[in-house]
């Protein structure tokens, strides 16, 4: 089967950065699916794994982890999913990745894919689903059925036009939140509002300030996607007290919990490879969570985050891709859909 890997960890600019080769078809057991692709999505963790270091692999090592397609085999303990039917997923980080023409995934991290998107609008959708979902529902507790109570209070979403932010806007709104983006640019600005945001201050200026320009003094939750270390004093500043705070960004200097103390904040991590790397007892949550979103999106009430679409999937298409996400101002997601015959 055809498929893209790395031996080395090379600027994406670098031809060898990201390589085509044939593999071997894999072979489905136990609860694993073998998934035929049609398409690929790219989020930030592609190239963070892929980034320059100076560890070198002895075979090619394949990349990527958003995914729909239509399953051509089922393991022989499998329930969830039979052959033909056509399913999105995110996949784990400590297996082989989506670059390739098939795939194996366990069925519990897999959801149907919802019949009112194509596979490249499918495929943008996986990864940050379960990542907002889960820090909204999971690690703030925010619970979707009280609608009317969660009227009553706000969300800040810092970073909201990436992929998480997209989906995580929706899905507060959903919930009942009132919810403020942020936002730096006029199309970016643009894009939380038709998402939702009721409100979009600006990342780069003082939150403390501009929420105050709008009347609001402190919010109930606080979900960082960008820069956890730029925004902890500010992110301090202007969480309620009993609040909660949710990041998925990796922290590169020590951060002062204390901080946090007086107003007695809960903070948590929320990384949404965890049930798969872990083999948690809940990990089929991820699947439910999927399929809910599924029907969501083709309720209507839930849009896909696609932006842009590339074709074929191959070396070359990837290695663009892996630029685009490396120049930082990427609005929603970006897929890339169909193997060259």
């Amino acid at each position: 089967m055809k498929a893209i890997g790395l031996l080395e960890y090379l600027p994406i600019e670098k031809e060898k950065s990201l390589f085509d080769f044939d593999a071997s078809k894999p072979v489905a057991k136990g609860r694993d699916l073998l998934v035929k692709i049609n398409a690929i999505s790219i989020n930030p963790v592609d190239v963070k794994v892929r980034s320059p270091k100076p560890k070198k692999e002895e075979t090619p090592k394949i990349l990527g982890w958003d995914a729909s397609g239509v399953v051509v085999e089922a393991g022989d303990n499998c329930k969830l999913f039979q052959e033909g039917d056509k399913v999105y997923y995110a996949g784990a980080i400590n297996r082989p990745g989506t670059y390739s023409e098939y795939h194996l995934v366990d069925e519990r991290i897999v959801g149907k894919k919802p019949t009112t998107l194509t596979f490249a609008e499918a495929a943008a959708m996986p990864l940050t689903t379960i990542t907002a979902w889960e820090a909204l529902f999971d690690r703030l507790l925010i619970n979707p059925d009280n609608k009317q109570e969660n009227s009553l209070k706000q969300i800040l979403i810092i970073g909201g036009a990436g992929g998480v932010g997209s989906i995580a806007i929706q899905l507060a709104k959903w919930a009942g939140l009132q919810v403020i983006a942020t936002a730096s640019r006029p199309e970016t600005e643009n894009w939380v509002k038709r998402l939702g945001a009721d409100y979009v201050i600006n990342h780069h200026k003082a939150f403390k300030d501009q929420l105050a320009a709008i009347q609001l003094h402190e919010v109930d939750f606080i979900f960082c996607l960008n820069n956890t270390d730029q925004h902890w004093e500010a992110m301090s500043e202007v969480i309620k007290p009993q609040g909660k705070v949710c990041s998925i960004v990796e922290n590169e200097q020590p951060l002062d919990l204390n901080v946090f103390k007086n107003k007695s904040v809960t903070f948590v991590w929320e990384f949404m490879f965890t049930r798969s790397l872990y083999g948690t007892d809940d990990m089929i949550s991820q699947h439910t969570l999927l399929n809910n979103v599924s029907d969501l999106i083709d309720y209507g009430v839930v849009q896909t985050t696609l932006k842009e679409s590339l074709s074929p999937i191959n070396a070359a298409t990837l290695r663009k891709a892996h630029a685009t996400i490396e120049s930082g101002k990427m609005i929603g997601k970006l897929a890339i859909e169909g193997f060259e015959a």
